[in-house]
């Protein structure tokens, strides 16, 4: 592999912005230079030119759908880890609802065979848990898996684990961290009782965020915290949607030594509940986008480290889906290509910092995972990269989004930076709009 040199770009890392170059080599960070650059290594590397643009460690997406095997007309893992790199995302960690389900050795197997031959980025899957399935769960190897998903509230298949048997077993013995989706089927189903009687099948979609409500969020949400205090589980809080849910976690440690962390989605940090007049199903995410005293509560929450991660819950579905009522337009949506991008415009409104974007997209998901040698600009590290022209308006439009279902609720926005190169385990897999897909993504390993 042809060593690549960097040049005098903007260096963002570990709470710091610095210019350097840095030299990439046999896929790692082989040196980062603060000052000149020898003139041997000016003459054997290939050079990218990254004056007045700012370097990244790779963004490492901690929740994904990528929906493949079993809804491939909606993504798949090659398609969508296009899509990521092309938004600066290196890594990803894929959810288990697929068809067949995520939730045995064997399916989990096959999986990550599906994504060694087509992923772009660097991958890891969860196992699934299920009411029954406790005795996979326990075969999990810490070292080459990157969690267990568990939907405490869901309508995906057999996925629901509402045994609370099954909870206190997978709490008290998980081998790994324990990721969960927090929302109370119970009050769900009475909100959705109550609205169809009122209104039929032609609810609007503005009365989502009162079927998935608040008290549903903070019923589940709060149960999981509690269960992990009783049995020191090592938990991890996905998609938070309220600002009520803020309080049930801390700030005073570092994301590294914390026992129960949480993330946000950039669609609860850019939406809220007007959107849904002129998106309607669009938007339509479980949990769903609330407030927007709750948006901002989640961006405060980020910035103040209640938060630890900002992650995308990417899941794409078809348009043709999306415009079905609201009882039968599935959940969910596309925004991997864009997540960066669209925290980048909230650093050019002056709402968050470039060291508080890294932190959140890079440090605190290798950190909380325990991912090796990523997530940040290290010499000896994996060379997981990303160069941003942040002086670039464009405009995401049907031409240029990556999703394999085609549309981004985003779509029509004008943003002002542009990730321009996408480099990932050294190799340059995307370059101002160009790919070279001759190297795929590694499988992810953790030091636990």
């Amino acid at each position: 592999m042809t060593p690549f040199l960097i040049k005098d770009g903007k260096l963002i890392n570990e709470g710091k912005q610095y210019q350097g170059s840095i030299l990439l080599k046999d896929g790692k960070i082989n040196k980062i230079f603060t000052g000149a650059v020898p003139g041997k290594i000016l003459a054997q590397a290939k050079i990218i030119n990254a004056k007045q643009k700012i370097v990244l460690p790779g963004i490492i997406d901690d929740h994904v759908h990528f929906r493949e095997p079993g809804f491939t007309h909606k993504g798949d893992i090659y398609s969508e880890s296009k899509a990521a790199v092309a938004g600066g995302v290196t890594s990803i960690m894929e959810m288990p609802n697929t068809v067949p389900q995520t939730t045995t050795q064997q399916a989990l197997k096959e999986k990550f065979g599906i994504a060694s031959e087509k992923s772009l980025a660097n991958y890891s899957l969860y196992i699934g848990a299920t009411n029954d399935n406790l005795k996979e769960i326990l075969k999990t190897d810490p070292c080459t898996v990157c969690g267990i998903k568990v939907f405490i509230g869901s309508s995906t298949g057999n996925m629901l684990v509402d045994n609370e048997n099954t909870l206190r077993n997978i709490f008290s013995e998980a081998p790994l961290l324990v990721a969960v989706h927090c929302e109370d089927e119970q009050t769900i189903r009475d909100n959705i009782r109550h609205y169809k009687q009122k209104y039929g099948l032609n609810l609007p979609f503005k009365y989502h965020p009162l079927i998935r409500s608040e008290e549903a969020c903070y019923k589940s949400s709060s149960n999981a915290v509690n269960l992990a205090r009783k049995y020191n589980t090592r938990l991890h809080v996905l998609h938070l949607s309220t600002a009520r849910e803020l309080d049930l976690f801390d700030n005073t440690l570092p994301p590294a030594e914390k026992r129960i962390t949480c993330e946000v989605c950039v669609h609860h940090l850019w939406f809220n509940e007007g959107d849904y007049v002129t998106s309607g199903s669009l938007i339509k995410w479980n949990p769903a986008i609330k407030k927007a005293e709750d948006r901002e509560g989640l961006f405060a929450g980020a910035l103040h480290n209640f938060i630890d991660i900002i992650a995308t819950d990417h899941a794409p579905h078809t348009l043709e889906e999306k415009q079905k009522n609201y009882f039968e337009a599935p959940s969910g949506g596309p925004m991997i290509q864009h997540s960066l991008h669209a925290m980048l415009e909230f650093y050019h409104k002056g709402k968050i910092s470039l060291e508080k974007i890294v932190e959140k997209m890079c440090h605190s998901p290798a950190d909380i995972f325990r991912i090796d040698k990523r997530g940040y600009i290290r010499e000896g590290y994996w060379a997981d990269l990303v160069i941003v022209d942040p002086d670039n308006p464009w405009e995401i439009n049907k031409d240029n989004i990556l999703y394999k279902c085609g549309w981004s609720p985003l779509q029509g926005q004008t943003l002002h930076a542009k990730v321009s190169h996408t480099i990932v385990n050294g190799h340059l897999v995307f370059e101002n709009g160009r790919f070279d897909e001759s190297r795929k993504g590694k499988r992810l390993t953790f030091n636990r």
